[in-house]
């Protein structure tokens, strides 16, 4: 009987440690750490649509969690160049006549969640590929110089605004092997602030009296501003490549 018992508890005890060593191997966490480099652009008082011609560099370092086959944590630190001129494109007389400009550097934290459309990280999945869409939220410090009025400004110059954003966006992932992935993405950030290109919401322009025309502020003592019913938001377009530094063989869904 206590041959039995004992050979019971080793079959148990056996069991129970494949179990755990099972369950641990589905539970493994993925991480991963890596950068990208690419484009940077702005939309606000200045520029209203994405213009090709109006871009500069952005790269970023990140770490990333990945929880299972569909969602994943990402944490980083981005840094972009944006500008924008009104003699460059004007968007319409007024801002032709407003001549503003600003170059600004965009520093940024932010944590996203990703999810993934198909099952590329399973080792027996028939897809090497996922494209993907992030959500998340972040904070940017924005350092530039700028002039916000015509020709004749005398507050050109430095400037700092610091504002939460809301990064989103889509992309897509392939796994070149089982450590490299290679990223391409497009990402979106709304801004809490009218403040980017530094030009703020009160009114642009101001009629002459006399003529019923609107006149250069040096003429009337009106000021050249921006649109007030919008938020400034900027933007990152490129290319990411990650190394994961633990291997798993299977999630649990």
């Amino acid at each position: 009987m206590k041959k039995v018992n004992f050979s019971l508890l080793v079959l148990f005890m056996t069991l129970g440690l494949y179990g755990s060593m099972s369950f641990a191997e589905l539970k493994a966490q993925k991480y991963e750490f890596g950068g990208g480099l690419g484009m940077a652009t702005y939309t606000g008082d200045i520029v209203r649509r994405l213009d090709k011609g109006n871009v500069g560099i952005q790269g970023t370092l990140f770490g990333r969690r990945n929880f299972d086959n569909v969602w994943s944590l990402r944490a980083g630190l981005s840094y972009g160049r944006i500008s924008a001129a009104d003699s460059i494109n004007p968007i319409d007389p007024l801002a032709e006549v407003r001549n503003a400009y600003f170059k600004a550097n965009v520093f940024e934290i932010s944590a996203v969640m990703e999810y993934h459309f198909l099952d590329y990280l399973h080792p027996q999945s028939a897809f090497r590929f996922s494209p993907y869409g992030f959500f998340g939220i972040g904070y940017s410090l924005i350092s530039g110089n700028g002039a916000f009025n015509y020709d004749g400004d005398d507050e050109r110059g430095k400037y700092a605004v610091s504002t939460p954003i809301i990064p989103f966006g889509i992309g897509m992932k392939y796994k070149l092997t089982n450590n490299w992935i290679l990223g391409a993405e497009m990402g979106f950030r709304p801004t809490f602030s009218d403040l980017v290109d530094r030009l703020d919401s009160k009114p642009r322009f101001q009629r002459n009296p006399d003529t019923g025309q609107v006149d250069p502020p040096s003429q009337v003592g009106g000021f050249y501003y921006g649109n007030y019913s919008d938020r400034d938001w900027y933007y990152f377009l490129g290319v990411t490549l990650s190394y994961s530094i633990t291997s798993v063989k299977c999630y649990a869904y």
